[in-house]
């Protein structure tokens, strides 16, 4: 078992030692994002309260100074914030408003950050039940993977109103310094999320593609992977996947059911302004086909070897 220890009661503004600021931040889902994002905060100074279905998560945060929580209501106890980093909506749900969640202890005056990929109807629907009880939502899908989340330089996406940001500016810029300010209205950091990863998804895809065709044609992958990197046909996701895939080095950094349910959503909320994607609804299919045909656990660059496989 993780040993947990009783999180401190202090709610005041800031949270770094180099303020002396003394109320902790809460993580709620320390996996490959939230684990980063939770050392980065402790190698800045801040106290960190985490929370994970995973206990070995956890395990790996305590030596850090992190203090791990059995459920989300205790990790959130005393917290000026609460950052949630699962998976999707439906566990977002689950630690805002399940069993042991945090809304058992929110109040007034303290905010969720909601960092996962989920629908802005979903994003909307959660921010006006922590309305009900006081607590603000500050809308913050993030994006650029592990290594930049631990460095602090991923892309943060935020949306909240400006006297929400004003207070919590120090933990956001904390988490990151490459900080988008989308608007003040709830639910448009994760519609700027979604068009981003639909991108991000039309992108991996491409390049997963013209890697298989370069195969067929018999040329040397890297070499062409070389050429793709300084050329035209350049994207950052492609060639960071496909330099990965030609290593075999698979190691799940980004699920491919991460990218097959972001490009779903994408799709829905594309569907719902009557707005037709032609590229964007093929590269949710590959990805919907690539978990079904059992590489759900895979990291994405697994999409190589998928569209290399025998013509279907």
């Amino acid at each position: 078992m993780v040993a947990t220890a009783e999180p401190s009661s202090d709610a005041s503004q800031g949270g770094d030692a180099v303020s002396g600021a003394t109320a902790p931040v809460a993580v709620i889902g320390v996996g490959n994002m939230g684990g980063a994002m939770a050392q980065n905060l402790l190698a800045q100074g801040w106290r960190v309260q985490v929370c994970d279905i995973v206990p070995e998560r956890m395990r790996a945060l305590q030596p850090l100074g992190a203090v791990a929580c059995a459920q989300p209501a205790m990790a959130a106890k005393g917290a000026c914030a609460v950052v949630v980093c699962v998976v999707d909506a439906a566990q977002t749900q689950d630690v805002l408003f399940g069993a042991g969640g945090v809304a058992e202890v929110l109040h007034s005056g303290q905010a969720v950050m909601l960092c996962p990929t989920i629908g802005p109807p979903d994003t909307e629907s959660l921010a006006g039940r922590l309305a009900q009880r006081g607590v603000d939502t500050i809308d913050a899908p993030m994006s650029g993977g592990p290594a930049r989340a631990k460095d602090g330089s991923m892309s943060l996406m935020v949306a909240c109103p400006e006297a929400v940001f004003a207070r919590h500016e120090r933990l956001i810029r904390a988490i990151s310094c490459n900080v988008f300010r989308i608007s003040a209205r709830v639910g448009d950091g994760a519609r700027t999320k979604l068009v981003n990863n639909l991108l991000a998804g039309i992108n991996l895809v491409g390049a997963a593609e013209v890697m298989a065709l370069a195969d067929r044609m018999g040329l040397d992958l890297d070499r062409t992977l070389d050429v793709i990197s300084q050329s035209s046909g350049q994207s950052w996701i492609g060639v960071d996947r496909m330099r990965r895939a030609l290593a075999q080095d698979l190691a799940p950094r980004a699920h491919m059911t991460l990218l097959a349910k972001d490009t779903r959503l994408a799709q829905e909320a594309a569907q719902a302004l009557g707005f037709d994607t032609p590229l964007g609804a093929l590269a949710s299919r590959v990805f919907a086909d690539a978990v079904a045909a059992g590489l759900a656990d895979l990291d994405d660059a697994a999409l190589l070897s998928f569209l290399s496989g025998p013509v279907r």
